[in-house]
């Protein structure tokens, strides 16, 4: 999940163009979310937000509104939000980026699939800001499209409660899930790595209880 959604230290963003193109990969982000995914070490939160200015007033990214929140997005996915949410582009953007876009809202849907783990519809539907029924709608066309996967991939844990009811419909992107696979395996495999010579031989004798007294 930290990988997804670029909060490890590798995908740390630490120069401005960075920044833009992590608001094309993730999507809108607000400005604590941004600061979030920045390097310390290397960049100051001042430098972060004169980046953000400096985006804004070249429009490469432009300021959006989705419920209470104030967040950034690329100026590329200006068509896609304003067809999918609703959300009014500023003045002054080239064309090619406010051409219709055909399924928008399953595009950004699509988007959250592939930089989270396992989720719930109304996690989707709470980060966008929408009713649950479209946010169902266009999971349900992308599992038809074999893009989703549909099923019970959430320890019990974490598994979403609401009014005293399970709720065991969980959604995961194809290769988001195929990842999470191949590193699980990855893991068990470690567990059974052959042991050094002298611990097996130990492990032999005390199995066997060849080192039981006998009477």
């Amino acid at each position: 999940q930290l990988e997804l959604q670029r909060l490890t230290e590798t995908h740390a963003i630490r120069h401005i163009d960075a920044l833009h193109e992590l608001l094309l990969f993730l999507g809108d982000l607000t400005r604590e979310e941004i600061h979030a995914r920045t390097q310390s070490q290397f960049v100051t939160s001042g430098d972060v937000d004169h980046w953000i200015d400096e985006l804004l007033d070249a429009k490469r990214i432009i300021e959006i509104r989705i419920g209470e929140q104030v967040r950034f997005i690329a100026a590329e996915d200006a068509g896609r939000y304003r067809d999918a949410l609703g959300v009014v582009p500023p003045l002054g953007l080239p064309e090619a980026f406010l051409g219709s876009v055909t399924d928008a809202l399953a595009d950004l849907v699509a988007r959250y699939a592939r930089t989270h783990g396992p989720f719930h519809a109304e996690d989707v539907a709470s980060r966008l800001g929408t009713g649950i029924g479209p946010i169902r709608t266009a999971l349900a066309q992308l599992s038809a499209a074999n893009r989703l996967l549909e099923g019970e991939f959430l320890p019990r844990s974490l598994v979403r409660h609401t009014h005293g009811a399970t709720q065991r419909r969980e959604w995961c992107d194809a290769g988001v899930l195929k990842t999470l696979k191949r590193r699980s395996l990855a893991a068990l495999r470690k567990q059974v790595e052959p042991v050094e010579q002298q611990a097996f031989a130990s492990f032999l004798v005390q199995w066997q209880q060849l080192n039981r007294k006998r009477r």
